[in-house]
C-alpha cells in the first residue's frame, strides 16, 4: 500500500506457487493513547457516573497503562498534548511533567498549548529531559524558519516501524496562548506541513501517526462527557482525516472531546481517536499490520476508564509526585475542608463558580462578584482542600480588581454572558432569570442585586479578575465602567478565604435559573 519491497534471492517453486500475501508477516499492533493530562496528578469525584468513585490520577493511569501493555504483544503509547498546568508543574518550571511521563513509558508527544505557559524558552530548556520525542512540526522561529521542536520521528519495535508527526492548530496557536509567551514564533497551517512530512517518511515506515492539538478550545467541566451541550467534537481533526495521503491514524487534543469507538473516516480510512481529556481514560486502539506490503488494518477501539479506587497507585510516578511535593511542602498544607464536591459546569451555573465569586466579593467588600466559567480550572473534591487544590482553581496572575458600573451596565454585562462567549459567567450577590432561547440581548428576564430590583441608574461595584476589568474576554462593558481598586492576586484572595472559612460550605446553586430549561 506504501510500498513493496523487492525479493533479493530466488525462490523456490513452491515458495513461487504460493500467493504474495502468504509470504507478509502480520502482526497486531496496539496503540494507546492520551491526551490534555493537564497535571491531573490525584484522582476526581466521579460524580456524574454511579458505576466509578473516582477516576483519573496519573500514578493510576499509569498503573493502567502498565497493565494494559503487559497483555499487548506490541504496543505504542502516544499522547496529543496538554501535559502542563497546575501549581506542582508551574513550580518545577514543567520538569516533573516530562519526568511522569517518560516513568509512564510514552513513546512520543506532541506540544500542546500549555506547554508554553511559562514561555518558550523555558519550554525550550526543559524539553530534553523527555526520555522521548517531544513533537511538532509547524510550529518555527519568525527569524530563520528554523523549526521548534523535532517534526516527526520513526520508532521501531518488534519489527514495526512507526512514524509519528506532531502538529498544533492554528487557533490553540493565537488565541489560548498568552502573545508574549510565544513571542518570535509563528505556526504554518498543520495539514499542509503533515502531508509534507509523510510523503518524505511514508516509505520508511508501516504505519504512520500524526498527533494533534488542534480542535475548538475545550470548555472548562469535569463531566463533560456526560453532557453533550458542552462537547466540542474533533472537526479539525476530521477534516484533516479525509484531507491527507498515507494517514493511518490521528490521535487528537485540545478540545477535550473524546470518542468512545475511534471514528474511520469512510474515504480515506484514517482512525481517529480522542479520550476527553484529564487523564479519566486511556485510549486503546488495535491494528493488524503488514510490514511486508504496509496495509494496516484497524481491528478495534475503545476507551478505558481510569477506575482509581480498582487500581494500585503507580509506585514510580507516585514517587516524583510525593518529592515534588516534599520540595515545596507548604502546597501540601491542608488549609480548609469542604462540605460537598464543588464542580464546574461552563454553560451552566456552577456550585464552584458561585464559591469563587462569593469569595472575590467578600474579599474586595463589593456589590457583586464576577468570574468567567473558563477561568476556573479544577473542580474540588469533597473533604479536604490543599493550597495546591486552591491554587490549581485560578492558577493565574489575575489580579482582584473592582470596577463601577451602573444597573444598566449589570443587565449588558448579563446579557453578553448569556451569549456564552466563555461559558456562563458566574456571579455572587445576584437573582436573576433569563432564557436562553430568547434572541441575543433579549434574554435577561429579571435581575435583583443584593435582594433588591436591579436600578438602572444606580452605580454597583464589581469584584472580577483584572483581565476581565481591563475589558478582556470580551468584557467590554468593564472597560467603559469606573475603576476603583486593583489587589493582591486572586489566587491568594482564594486562599486568604479558605483559610478564613476552615469549613467551607458549597453554596447551593439558583441564582441564575434559565427559565427555558
Amino acid at each position: 500500500m506504501k510500498k513493496h519491497s523487492k525479493l533479493l534471492f530466488p525462490l523456490t517453486a513452491l515458495v513461487l506457487a504460493m500467493p504474495f500475501s502468504s509470504l507478509a508477516e502480520v502482526k497486531e499492533v496496539t496503540l494507546l493513547h492520551t491526551n490534555d493530562i493537564e497535571s491531573v496528578y490525584e484522582p476526581v469525584d466521579a460524580f456524574w457516573n454511579p458505576d466509578i468513585s473516582r477516576i483519573g490520577g496519573i500514578p493510576y493511569l499509569a498503573t493502567l497503562i502498565h497493565e494494559t501493555r503487559a497483555e499487548e504483544e506490541i504496543s505504542f503509547l502516544f499522547d496529543a498534548g496538554d501535559i502542563f498546568t497546575g501549581s506542582l508543574s508551574k513550580q518545577t518550571q514543567g520538569k516533573l511533567a516530562f519526568d511522569l511521563y517518560s516513568a509512564m513509558g510514552y513513546d512520543a508527544i506532541a506540544l500542546g498549548n500549555h506547554e508554553f505557559e511559562y514561555g518558550w524558552q523555558t519550554l525550550k530548556a526543559v524539553m530534553p529531559r523527555a526520555e522521548y520525542p517531544v513533537l511538532n512540526a509547524n510550529i518555527k522561529f519568525e527569524e530563520n524558519d528554523a523549526p521548534f521542536a523535532q517534526p516527526y520521528n520513526i520508532i521501531e519495535r518488534d519489527g514495526v516501524r512507526i512514524g509519528v508527526i506532531g502538529v498544533m492548530g492554528i487557533d490553540a496557536f493565537y488565541n489560548t496562548m498568552w502573545k508574549g509567551n510565544r513571542q518570535g514564533l509563528t505556526i504554518d497551517n498543520p495539514t499542509e506541513v503533515v502531508q509534507y512530512w509523510v510523503d518524505q517518511i511514508h516509505d520508511d515506515v508501516d504505519m504512520i501517526v500524526v498527533l494533534t492539538h488542534q480542535n475548538k478550545t475545550a470548555p472548562m467541566q469535569t463531566d463533560k462527557e456526560a453532557d453533550p451541550e458542552v462537547q466540542r467534537g474533533f472537526d479539525e481533526d476530521y477534516a484533516m482525516a479525509g484531507a491527507l495521503k498515507n494517514v493511518d491514524v490521528i490521535f487528537g487534543g485540545h478540545s477535550d472531546h473524546g470518542l468512545w469507538e475511534p471514528a474511520v473516516h469512510p474515504e480515506t480510512g484514517t482512525v481517529v481517536g480522542l479520550t476527553f481529556g484529564q487523564g479519566k481514560y486511556l485510549g486503546y486502539t488495535k491494528f493488524e499490520v503488514n510490514t511486508e506490503t504496509n496495509q494496516v488494518e484497524f481491528v478495534e477501539g475503545k476507551l478505558i476508564p481510569v477506575e482509581s479506587d480498582e487500581l494500585e497507585r503507580d509506585a514510580r510516578t507516585g514517587q516524583l509526585i510525593d518529592d515534588a511535593r516534599a520540595a515545596f511542602p507548604e502546597l501540601s498544607e491542608t488549609i480548609a475542608t469542604i462540605d460537598a464536591t464543588a464542580y464546574r459546569r461552563y454553560y451552566r451555573e456552577s456550585n464552584i463558580g458561585n464559591l469563587v465569586a462569593d469569595m472575590m466579593r467578600d474579599e474586595a467588600g463589593a456589590d457583586i462578584g464576577m468570574i468567567s466559567s473558563g477561568s476556573i480550572r479544577v473542580d474540588l473534591n469533597q473533604g479536604p482542600v490543599t493550597l495546591e487544590n486552591v491554587m490549581n482553581v485560578f492558577p493565574f496572575t489575575d489580579k482582584l480588581a473592582v470596577v463601577s458600573i451602573s444597573g444598566a451596565q449589570v443587565k449588558e454585562l448579563l446579557e453578553y454572558s448569556y451569549t456564552l462567549p466563555y461559558g456562563l459567567a458566574q456571579f455572587s450577590g445576584i437573582e436573576a432569570t433569563y432564557d436562553s432561547q430568547r434572541p441575543e440581548g433579549e434574554r435577561l428576564i429579571s435581575l435583583k442585586i443584593n435582594g433588591t430590583e436591579a436600578n438602572d441608574d444606580k452605580q454597583y461595584r464589581v469584584a472580577t479578575y483584572s483581565y476581565a476589568a481591563s475589558g478582556g474576554d470580551g468584557y467590554h462593558v468593564f472597560a467603559e465602567g469606573t475603576p476603583v481598586s486593583e489587589g493582591d492576586k486572586v489566587m491568594n484572595v482564594l486562599i486568604d478565604q479558605f483559610k478564613a472559612r476552615k469549613n467551607v460550605e458549597v453554596p447551593a446553586l439558583g441564582r441564575q435559573v434559565d427559565v427555558s430549561r
